[in-house]
């Protein structure tokens, strides 16, 4: 018979349910954690609680770029000093992180919130491709400005970038995409700085 927990307090087992629905914590790890969270004194794990409750209700997406913020426009939005006419469209709030490590980058962004895929029931009307192409053309000559495809390199990243190439294309806006020091199906979030900051620096034309 498969290993089954048995818990002392009805508590402590919806601690460890709880626990266990994050991803990758299995249900041992999530009662190593509840009984740790047990130990502390109240006004830590209150802060801790308040601290994923905050997250949750109180965090908001910039109204220009879906970026994570505290207000409705982000910090990188509204830093003047950045390119504002330099557009680099990533899947996640994850890549944005991963980008602005490098140190190399000095643009804004645009949050798609992830990839078109069909297999796993996701297309275009899900993604804020839509807000992107908008975006373009309220810029005022946007052949003047750029966007950069920094998406991943496999089969569902290449087909999200070859889309919204097709969405913007008739704007005129200059479209580029990161130079491939990233390999073919490597994830912008788990790209070194060096090779990712020297993508975005040697970023070429899009080609589709």
């Amino acid at each position: 018979m498969p290993y089954k927990e048995t818990y002392p307090s009805k508590l402590l087992s919806e601690a460890v349910d709880a626990i266990s629905s994050l991803p990758g914590v299995g249900r041992r790890s999530a009662l190593r954690l509840a009984l740790h969270l047990l130990k502390q004194p109240s006004e830590n794990v209150h802060h801790f609680t308040d601290a994923i409750n905050h997250l949750r209700d109180d965090v908001r997406y910039c109204r220009r770029c879906r970026m994570i913020s505290d207000s409705e426009e982000c910090a990188i939005c509204g830093d003047r000093t950045r390119d504002q006419r330099t557009i680099c469209v990533v899947e996640s709030v994850r890549d944005v992180m991963s980008i602005e490590a490098t140190g190399q980058y000095h643009g804004v962004y645009h949050v798609l919130g992830g990839i078109i895929s069909p297999i796993a029931g996701v297309g275009p009307s899900d993604l804020t491709i839509r807000e992107l192409t908008e975006r373009v053309k309220a810029l005022e000559n946007p052949a003047s400005a750029e966007i950069i495809l920094a998406l991943s390199g496999d089969v569902e990243g290449e087909t999200t970038a070859f889309y919204i190439y097709r969405q913007v294309e008739a704007t005129g806006v200059r479209v580029s995409s990161l130079a491939r020091g990233l390999g073919f199906g490597d994830d912008l979030e788990y790209a070194d700085s060096l090779t990712l900051g020297r993508s975005i620096v040697n970023r070429q034309a899009f080609r589709p």
